[in-house]
């Protein structure tokens, strides 16, 4: 959920006392751990989104996005006032994109600029039927739309707002690269398999193969930033981080890891042998574990509880 063009940062507003910074370099103090929309009840008594985004900053701290659309309209720009507006944060917590409440989709960037996407980037469909994604470095944002109509994928300059390729509705796009430049999806074969496909930020076919059951059952997969090895995290009796080489079709290493409690909403390649990890518990509690390929080694980069009010929100990634 992100992007936007030259508008200054005197949009965010700041609101809360700073708390102790608690991160690695790559999320700094002055970085945005996640992005949360407020629950109110309507007069039946269920929740709805309501208020402004908050952006809750690594050291505790508070700003809001007053020009994003909070509540998702439908194509014919009507409320959804159940589902909230899509919003994505990079994995560097340094952009954040969003729909605007003018309708157009935009990247922001934190301390800095707007970039404005063109008015017709993304075909006319409910903001509740479009995903955003973000590169780890916020530089490339992905818009996904899941309508009864089959669209493509759309890849966009962050920096520019220009359009720089698709990816085919047929697939299931996973995420970028851990450098941004190709980006991983699944698609469904004629053999009732799944296969994996790699492409390059302009949507050419890089890679596509048949990946072994143990990659394929096991989602979600993460592609390094050599765009051909995918890692993945296999759970049963024991947990192992398995990588896998598209371009050999052959399993490349398997490290058996010890994690914290919590169900995997994020894996992403933060370094050549780093694998990051999002484990969600409950619906409120977040750990992020940085895990070493080479050796296995797992270790907790933060913790973090979400607003108790939240109705949504969206962690950073990597």
């Amino acid at each position: 959920m992100r992007i936007v063009p030259l508008l200054t940062a005197a949009l965010l507003t700041l609101a809360a006392v700073p708390a102790a910074a608690q991160a690695a370099p790559h999320h700094g103090h002055d970085s945005i751990r996640y992005a949360s929309v407020k629950g109110c009840p309507d007069k039946d008594g269920a929740s709805r989104p309501c208020g402004q985004w908050r952006l809750v900053m690594h050291d505790g701290g508070r700003m809001t996005l007053p020009d994003a659309q909070v509540v998702a309209l439908d194509a014919r720009r009507r409320p959804i006032v159940t589902s909230p507006a899509p919003i994505a944060v990079s994995g560097d917590g340094q952009r954040v994109a969003y729909f605007t409440k003018a309708g157009r989709p935009a990247v922001r960037v934190l301390g800095g600029g707007l970039t404005l996407l063109p008015k017709d980037a993304l075909p006319r469909v409910a903001q509740n039927e479009v995903t955003l994604q973000l590169s780890d470095d916020g530089a490339r944002l992905a818009a996904v739309v899941q309508s009864d109509k089959p669209a493509d994928a759309r890849i966009f300059d962050t920096a520019t707002g220009a359009l720089l390729g698709t990816v085919p509705a047929d697939e299931t796009l996973l995420g970028f690269s851990g450098d941004g430049d190709e980006v991983l999806s699944t698609i469904d074969s004629d053999d009732s398999v799944t296969d994996l496909v790699v492409r390059d930020e302009t949507g050419e076919q890089l890679v596509r193969v048949t990946p072994p059951q143990v990659v394929a059952a096991n989602g979600p997969q993460a592609l390094a930033g050599d765009g051909h090895t995918a890692a993945v995290v296999i759970r049963g009796k024991k947990t192992e981080l398995l990588t896998y080489d598209l371009a050999a079709d052959e399993v490349t290493g398997r490290k058996k890891i010890k994690l914290p409690d919590g169900e995997i909403s994020m894996i992403d390649w933060t370094g050549d042998t780093q694998v990051t990890l999002h484990l969600v518990s409950g619906s409120s509690r977040m750990t992020i574990v940085q895990i070493d390929t080479g050796t296995g080694a797992v270790r907790v980069r933060d913790r973090y509880t979400v607003l108790k009010d939240s109705f949504v929100f969206a962690a950073c990634g990597g």
